[in-house]
């Protein structure tokens, strides 16, 4: 039987006494800190907390846990707080179009076992990445869109979701902007990968964009999924340097490398319980 690991997150207005009265109360149910990180925003006045903790033979099921974390410690501080299961795997839906790098990296990934989730579909508006995703044994589910189908279609993501039982949908170069409804239903669970470093050359041809203003810098970002085009709060960024001598097509051969990693790293971050929104942005304890 695996050990009894727990992660806990809250945030919650800043004031004294908080980490106290959640050590305390992990104490007396022989919970015991393997990793506890923590932030106040003074911006915002938000305290953020992190604590992993396993539990002693005589530490309550997780039901009886959260009750009384919330009824001696969470409503005391108003905190917006969670306990989950540390060793259950996140379930993660892909959604792609036709560029397949990200899909191919997180797959590789999955399959060798160092991005610890499951995936129980993947869903393309597009059949070119089927061989390879049925080639995994995940299901591939087909669904094209046009502007006129737009509702019916996301009716069918919406459903594939809940069917599946998923935690996390990602956008793994899905060319689709989803509706505000579907965006809304997925608040802080769908991670989109931009094939930029955000703000500046949004749309198409981000990387001829770069090439034609000279720029020294390019990049990936992967945020969480809103109403917003490209402006949800950020969980990763990363760059890459380079000059004059980098062609258009060389600039999208970086870019891929980077965009695969960033969003690993996003995914990363986000199932294992390490990114708290904190309104527009986020805390990530990485």
């Amino acid at each position: 039987m695996s050990e009894r690991r727990y992660i806990l997150t809250l945030s919650c207005h800043d004031k004294p006494g908080i980490v106290a009265a959640v050590s305390g109360f992990l104490y007396e149910n022989q919970g015991f800190i393997i990793e506890s990180t923590q932030f106040g925003d003074p911006s915002t006045q938000r305290f953020f907390l992190r604590m992993d903790f396993s539990c002693g033979d005589n530490t309550p099921d997780k039901v009886a846990l959260r009750k009384s974390f919330a009824d001696q410690v969470a409503t005391r501080f108003n905190m917006d707080w969670k306990i989950r299961d540390r060793n259950r795997k996140q379930r993660v839906i892909i959604m792609v179009s036709q560029f397949g790098h990200c899909l191919n990296d997180l797959m590789h990934r999955y399959r060798a076992g160092t991005l610890p989730i499951e995936i129980p579909a993947v869903i393309s508006n597009h059949n070119d990445m089927r061989a390879m995703v049925e080639w995994h044994g995940i299901p591939y589910y087909h669904l094209p869109v046009t502007k006129d189908t737009k509702p019916q279609q996301e009716r069918e993501v919406w459903k594939l979701i809940e069917t599946h039982e998923a935690d996390l949908v990602v956008l793994a170069r899905y060319m689709q902007i989803l509706s505000p409804e579907l965006s809304q239903k997925l608040a802080g669970q769908a991670i989109n990968i931009h094939h930029s470093f955000l703000p500046s050359f949004k749309g198409a041809k981000p990387y001829h964009q770069a090439y034609e203003r000279g720029v020294k810098l390019i990049g990936a970002t992967a945020h969480y999924v809103t109403d917003d085009l490209d402006e949800g709060p950020i969980i990763e960024q990363e760059v890459a340097r380079v000059d004059h001598a980098h062609s258009p097509e060389a600039m999208v051969a970086i870019g891929r490398d980077i965009e695969c990693v960033v969003l690993a790293r996003a995914i990363t971050y986000h199932i294992e319980h390490r990114v708290l929104l904190n309104g527009t942005k986020t805390v990530v304890f990485k």
